[in-house]
């Protein structure tokens, strides 16, 4: 009788359990997105990550001319009869160069690039333990590309596995992300495809393989509002979640409106969260992240790609980008972002509340070029002396101090050197971290930190991140004055610890 009665109870009990995680779905509307949506602590904590694009124009010729990492996008515009080179654009500049490196666009197409395409030094074991040795916390590879070609075994016919490289990137990526202890995330660019091909489509013929790869059977100008393509678009996006199981799902292109396109991509978004939580008991922990700014913060995590923040944002937000100075590796690129820049630029993402994100662009034979080595590997001596203050800190309550002011939203990345005056704070427990954005060369002051400005506390010791010396420093009303140590760390960026009582 009382076992009856204590299964009963276990029966009520879990019945209770599942109607409190299902009350708990997420409807597909931007409202209870917004609502529910909460960024997993190991997102915010981790504070790095690394992209990695990679694909087909990877292969072409290193040393082409730009193409804006749109290859397949510019090589299907031929100048006009009689356009002097110097009147061409990037894209009329490009088709020329392909012309004459590769033949014809006729004979030879953007999918003739892929056998070339073969991935034969890719050790993806080997470039995980390479960027977690050097501060990433998690990896995001691109699953696909504007160019419509899966990195992944995919029930698309062009993909990865079944040509170029025939390996299955995702599943080797994500094998070494759990080996060496790193989330893992996917980017999808799908939706830019048909528009991408449009110039594309007077090459291709009828009936051949070809015509699914350039979405022959999508309006180039009006697939956003064609239900069939809106469908194939979720169908394509729903089975990397469910075949690949991402912790992090980023959409880095538009999606199906609710008017004109079904709300179907309010729809993948909801349901990719809803499949998390239904997973860990109502819990979220996985990121969804894209570019809309136009959409309430709260319902997502805002990639602000090749841009940056003027002050502290509420809601965790991305700092994404590039160290090839192109997405896509090519050998004539130049990251135009010194390596001291791109330390600062970091610091000050994560000192408003921001994610670093850092794109490599690997080789068509899947190695990363040295010079984007020694950006990440630059990066990675930083935070070896100074990850105490980045990993698991969050926002003071300014986010800092100086001259420099960083321009707030997507593109304009700031390019330019930081001074010493430029001060960025974090925090965590009883400790405030201020680290100068650039090596100090005389006595530090912080004025923010003055005996009658914002920080209420009493400052008990300060130490300098990576060193022994004993830190000599005063504070008045004017600020905190911290002498220059006689010794600095080998760090473009100098980080101070200060206990708080």
């Amino acid at each position: 009788m009382i076992r009856n009665i204590f299964l009963l109870c276990c029966v009520f009990s879990f019945g209770i359990l599942a109607d409190s995680v299902a009350a708990q779905e997420i409807e597909p509307t931007w409202e209870s997105l917004a609502e529910h949506y909460e960024v997993p602590q190991w997102f915010v904590d981790g504070k790095i990550g690394v992209w990695f694009h990679w694909g087909i124009s990877s292969a072409a010729d290193e040393n082409r001319p730009n193409d804006g990492s749109h290859y397949g996008r510019r090589m299907y515009s031929p100048p006009p009869d009689g356009m002097a080179d110097e009147e061409m654009g990037m894209s009329e500049t490009l088709t020329k160069w392909h012309i004459e490196r590769y033949g014809p666009l006729e004979e030879f197409g953007y999918e003739d690039l892929i056998p070339l395409f073969k991935a034969e030094s890719w050790d993806p074991d080997a470039i995980v333990q390479f960027v977690k040795e050097n501060g990433a916390r998690f990896i995001m590879p691109v699953a696909c590309h504007h160019d419509n070609f899966d990195m992944y075994d995919s029930s698309h016919p062009w993909n990865s596995v079944k040509m170029g490289p025939r390996r299955d990137t995702l599943k080797e990526w994500k094998a070494a992300a759990r080996k060496h202890g790193l989330k893992f995330g996917v980017s999808t660019h799908l939706y830019w495809s048909p528009r991408f091909f449009a110039n594309a489509r007077k090459y291709q013929t009828p009936g051949t393989a070809e015509w699914a790869l350039f979405n022959m059977d999508y309006d180039p100008q009006g697939y956003a509002t064609q239900d069939s393509w809106n469908q194939h678009w979720y169908d394509r996006c729903w089975e990397i979640i469910e075949k690949y199981d991402p912790d992090m799902f980023n959409n880095d292109s538009p999606y199906p409106k609710i008017d004109g396109g079904n709300g179907l991509g309010i729809q993948l978004f909801t349901n990719y969260l809803n499949r998390d939580r239904r997973q860990n008991g109502g819990k979220q922990t996985v990121v969804l992240s894209f570019k809309d700014a136009k959409v309430d913060r709260s319902a997502f995590t805002y990639n602000l790609e090749r841009g940056g923040a003027g002050e502290i944002k509420p809601e965790p937000w991305i700092w994404a980008t590039d160290l090839s100075g192109g997405w896509f590796y090519r050998a004539t690129a130049v990251n135009r972002m010194s390596i001291p820049v791109m330390v600062g630029n970091s610091v000050d993402a994560i000192s408003k509340n921001g994610v670093v994100m850092l794109n490599i662009a690997l080789k068509g034979d899947g190695t990363i070029p040295e010079s984007q080595a020694e950006y990440l590997t630059a990066f990675g001596d930083f935070l070896k002396v100074n990850g105490q203050g980045i990993y698991g800190t969050r926002p003071w309550k300014v986010f800092g101090e100086g001259p420099l002011k960083i321009k707030d939203g997507r593109q304009g990345e700031n390019r330019r050197d930081f001074s010493q005056q430029d001060i960025r704070f974090t925090t965590k427990d009883a400790t405030l971290y201020a680290f100068v954005l650039a090596r100090p060369t005389e006595d530090i002051l912080i004025k923010t930190l003055s005996s009658n400005g914002l920080l209420d506390q009493s400052i008990t010791g300060i130490r300098m991140l990576g060193s022994d010396e004993v830190i000599r420093w005063e504070r008045s009303i004017n600020g905190l004055t911290i002498r220059l140590p006689d010794e600095m760390p080998d760090s473009m960026v100098v980080g101070f610890a200060l206990s708080l009582d």
